[in-house]
């Protein structure tokens, strides 16, 4: 990663703010993305006054176009930024048959719609320019949709994909793209009760989370699951998936469905 600027959405609290201390750490000045101006510019003095780089506030909702315009447009003018880590999102999900479609809706708004927009405004700068770094954070429900609800691993999946084929396509260009897949994290997504219902040794705790994310950057991966002990288990799903690619566009139907 170059030492320019780094963005970081979803900064406040949690897993954005472990983020934005360890950018800081490694020399990033910084620009930290958030609804709560009041977090956001306590979390600001403190790595300021620890770490002696350069840091600023966007107070924004990435779920209303209007803040998200804001974002978009700092990413694209902005040359010192080099480094978008898209990691504001929502979940808090119902069974589907009961869900508040507004709720959705602005969960499929900030999970999706907004990494989609924010990595657009960027991505064309950076690889003009031949370098950069997109982190995009996902989910391990990306991977298992049926263990959880319908759309939030529907809106983890999409970040998988698309960070998949964002980096096929920016790689060769010089840009870095990397899907960053927590399993249960102790952040505020998960209440105190609901952790407690949980056996211990699923919960990571967010400062070891975002270091494996980030030494699994250093090492080069485009997905980095921190809990998976053995990249192997990555590499063999990945090539199975793989293996499917040459059937799955053919002239004929499979012969099973031979009336």
């Amino acid at each position: 990663m170059s030492k320019g600027t780094a963005l970081v959405t979803g900064a406040s609290i949690g897993i954005g703010a472990t983020y934005a201390d360890r950018l800081a750490r490694r020399g990033h000045d910084l620009i930290l993305v958030a609804r709560n101006a009041a977090k956001l510019e306590q979390l600001a003095e403190t790595l300021r006054r620890d770490t002696g780089v350069k840091v600023e506030i966007i107070a924004a909702d990435l779920g209303k176009a209007e803040d998200l315009a804001k974002v978009e447009a700092r990413l694209r003018d902005d040359a010192a930024i080099t480094t978008l880590v898209n990691n504001a999102g929502i979940a808090g999900e119902t069974a589907f048959v009961e869900a508040d479609l507004s709720h959705l809706q602005q969960m499929i708004d900030l999970n999706v719609t907004a990494v989609t927009r924010l990595s657009a405004a960027i991505a064309p700068r950076l690889a003009k320019a031949g370098n950069g770094t997109i982190i995009n954070i996902t989910s391990v429900t990306a991977l298992m949709p049926e263990a959880f609800t319908a759309v939030y691993p529907a809106t983890k999946a999409f970040v998988l994909a698309f960070s998949e084929g964002l980096n096929a396509e920016l790689a060769p260009k010089g840009v870095r793209v990397q899907a960053v897949l927590p399993g249960i994290t102790r952040t505020a997504i998960w209440d105190e009760a609901q952790l407690a219902n949980l056996p211990a040794h699923m919960i990571m705790e967010v400062d070891d989370m975002v270091d494996a994310a980030i030494g699994g950057l250093d090492l080069g991966e485009t997905i980095t699951i921190p809990s998976l002990p053995d990249t192997a288990d990555l590499d063999t799903y990945l090539t199975a998936r793989g293996a499917l690619r040459p059937n799955l566009s053919r002239n004929q139907p499979a012969a099973r469905y031979a009336a």
